[in-house]
């Protein structure tokens, strides 16, 4: 029998990029996945920021379903910094990737079947920053803290987790030289690395795992970068 057959999941963000990856790999292992995306698709067409869409998806998938074993929340707010985002590009944002999660999972609460999942996708912007990225940070910090609130609001009944991706090339592309090395894995990140993770947290192999972010970014966070160190200069 396949990991998840006749397991229900559903997806935000599903139809590109780490989103496409996580339903492709759920079906592998004989899920039913329901996603949404503001994209065209071939499900469920819709703008996560807003509260109607969100109480008409859930509607869609308990009379398609009538049950959810796993919510993943991996939509992409946007990214935008101090300098250039407004007020409700801002809000937009926390729409998207820290409202609508919540959200989803309090439409669904009293539909999870037992030994449900939820893991939110947040990212590794959760705890460093470049310039100019301000609601994008915003929402992944914000995800990142709904996460443990959630896991103890659910406990005993649904186990929550999340991921922060770092560099996810979600292309596929192979990158070599300076953007390989620089990070300790000695590549670039692809979908796979994220999905493969998706499914073990949401696996009863993850059953003792709730509450915890697990950052996946090939070891980027944990090098220490000083100027003149390892050729890495600083321009002033």
């Amino acid at each position: 029998m396949k990991l998840f057959e006749d397991k229900v999941v559903v997806v935000t963000g599903g139809a590109h990029g780490i989103g496409a990856s996580i339903v492709s790999e759920f079906e592998k292992e004989g899920a039913k996945v329901a996603f949404i995306d503001i994209r065209e698709n071939s499900c469920f067409v819709g703008d996560l920021s807003k509260k109607d869409v969100l109480e008409k998806f859930a509607q869609f998938v308990i009379e398609k379903y009538g049950r959810v074993d796993v919510l993943v929340n991996n939509a992409l707010p946007l990214m935008k910094g101090i300098d250039e985002c407004s007020y409700e590009e801002f809000c937009y944002a926390l729409a998207v990737g820290v409202t609508a999660p919540f959200y989803l999972a309090k439409l669904f609460a009293p539909h999870f079947a037992k030994g449900a999942s939820i893991i939110n996708i947040s990212s590794s912007r959760d705890r460093m920053s470049q310039p100019q990225t301000e609601s994008y940070t915003a929402a992944k910090g914000g995800i990142a803290a709904l996460t443990h609130a959630l896991a103890v609001s659910f406990a005993g009944r649904v186990r929550v987790n999340s991921i922060s991706p770092g560099w996810i090339d979600t292309d596929f592309k192979t990158y070599e030289g300076s953007d390989a090395i620089q990070q300790p894995a000695g590549r670039v990140g692809n979908p796979l690395d994220i999905a493969n993770m998706v499914l073990y947290l949401a696996s009863d192999k993850a059953g003792f795992i709730t509450g915890e972010n697990i950052c996946i970014d090939g070891g980027m966070t944990r090098q220490m970068i000083y100027h003149n160190d390892c050729g890495w200069k600083l321009d002033v």
